[in-house]
């Protein structure tokens, strides 16, 4: 190209950037980081604390805020928390708007929160959003109230279909590093990874299995722990084991050692970034046709009617029976990192006036 871009990221201010990742979004945060990098191009991310230090980041300063005790008394007051989180983001959104021309060609708001939507006119940088949730009403207020909110990436098709009410979107799928995640042996007990979250009801995939009668390994960090004592804790055992929360490495293994994945979420998910890394693993996919997984997915798994365990356990053995590099070689095609950076570069380029080489 004929110069590098000086890009800055707006990460989540809800969890660090640092593996082992919270979720896709931080994961696919972090590729994204470490790819445009990787290709010559200087990138700043802010991000919440505890992010890698590796990718050079800018705490948001999440905790750095004073409110007085009679501030506090207000009956209609939100949590510390979310005050905490706008003045984070409040704070680094004027910076941009006072200096921010100087020092980035581009922003690319990686985060869920509504200000570097809305206050996206007053930088004079072009602003790029990825859509990484379905449509949400502070998100949909700022792009309404913004008289230039910057452009919009969709994470699938399906996410790009139901934010069209709001504003027009460009899809590029995630991707996943082929190279970390790679093609395994298979043959081993199924496996659930994620966060372990109602709306990912884990305990649906616990249920299905012990329909079909395969053995299962959940993994993933405990973000509900309410919801695990009561649905999973009293689950395991008699085939179901909990493997903690992995890092990377250990995940890949894990994955690729197992004969099927379930995705099992009872919400509309955005992409599924959990079967993209099982399918780069060539572990056939068994999923709730919600959201982007049928789109993500294609031959390289078997959907089941969302909420049905039956339906769910019948996938589960079907898709024990896929072809694994059938499944690796999809996953290739689609779900490549290095295709997700060529389609952010050509974005960035194009919006900035820079040209590629």
């Amino acid at each position: 190209m004929s110069r590098s871009l000086r890009v800055c990221v707006i990460a989540s201010s809800t969890f660090p950037v640092v593996q082992p990742f919270a979720g896709g979004m931080e994961s696919m945060t972090h590729a994204l980081v470490r790819g445009l990098s990787a290709r010559g191009h200087e990138v700043t991310l802010f991000a919440a604390p505890g992010s890698d230090p590796a990718l050079g980041v800018r705490e948001l300063p999440v905790a750095d805020l004073t409110v007085s005790d009679g501030a506090w008394t207000d009956p209609n007051a939100p949590t510390r928390r979310w005050m905490s989180e706008h003045h984070a983001y409040l704070a680094l959104m004027l910076d941009l708007a006072r200096t921010g021309g100087e020092r980035f060609d581009v922003v690319h708001n990686n985060s869920l929160h509504h200000l570097p939507v809305a206050m996206a006119p007053a930088i004079s940088v072009p602003v790029v959003t990825t859509l990484h949730t379905p449509p949400v009403p502070w998100l949909e207020s700022a792009v309404a109230l913004a008289t230039d909110p910057g452009r919009f990436v969709a994470v699938s098709r399906h996410t790009s279909e139901a934010w069209a009410h709001v504003t027009p979107s460009r899809t590029i799928l995630n991707g996943v590093d082929l190279d970390a995640w790679r093609r395994g042996p298979g043959g081993g007990p199924a496996v659930w990874s994620g966060r372990v979250v109602p709306e990912k009801a884990p305990h649906l995939a616990i249920d299905a299995c012990r329909a079909a009668g395969v053995p299962l390994v959940l993994a993933g960090p405990v973000s509900d722990l309410a919801y695990v004592e009561r649905e999973i804790w009293p689950r395991l055992g008699d085939g179901v084991t909990y493997a903690g929360h992995l890092g990377a490495e250990d995940l890949a293994a894990l994955v690729g050692s197992a004969s099927v994945a379930l995705v099992t979420p009872e919400w509309d998910e955005p992409y599924g970034l959990v079967a993209a890394e099982a399918m780069a693993c060539g572990t056939p996919v068994a999923a709730f046709a919600r959201g982007a997984l049928p789109e993500v997915v294609g031959p390289a798994g078997v959907l089941a009617t969302p909420g049905s365990v039956p339906d769910l356990a019948r996938a589960v053995r079907a898709a024990a029976g896929i072809d694994r590099s059938l499944v690796r070689a999809h996953a290739v095609r689609t779900c490549s990192i290095d295709r997700m950076l060529d389609e952010y570069e050509a974005l960035f380029v194009e919006i900035t006036g820079s040209v590629a080489a």
